[in-house]
């Protein structure tokens, strides 16, 4: 296999389109591989790179089923839930505090939220 095409930033002829391009009229890659690649030039640093796929592979995106709404729904819960307290918190717990805002930084006159 050759080397890729490469294009500069906003030159790429029509019939490419990157992952979101695609996604925003509906369609996904389906397995194709990487047709091309953008890159846009940067000061002292190496350029930004985005992958570039045929339009004309692509194919429409899967529809969501009631069984794929509900394993989302069921994994946004998971997200949500505090590890310590078993609370769900309201908002997806940042992963760098491993639990919600209250256990992590339990006020001066105990932790509020927190059963340890």
């Amino acid at each position: 296999m050759g080397a890729l095409p490469v294009f500069r930033w906003r030159l790429a002829p029509d019939g490419y389109a990157t992952r979101r391009q695609l996604r925003a009229l509906g369609l996904r890659p389906g397995g194709q591989p990487v047709a091309a690649q953008l890159e846009r030039p940067r000061r002292r640093r190496d350029p930004l790179v985005a992958y570039l796929y045929r339009v004309d592979l692509a194919v429409p995106v899967r529809p969501m089923t009631p069984a794929r709404r509900a394993a989302l729904a069921k994994a946004n819960a998971a997200r949500r839930l505090c590890p310590s307290c078993r609370r769900d918190a309201g908002y997806v717990i940042p992963a760098a505090l491993g639990c919600c805002v209250p256990c992590a930084y339990p006020g001066p006159s105990g932790s509020e939220g927190s059963t340890l």
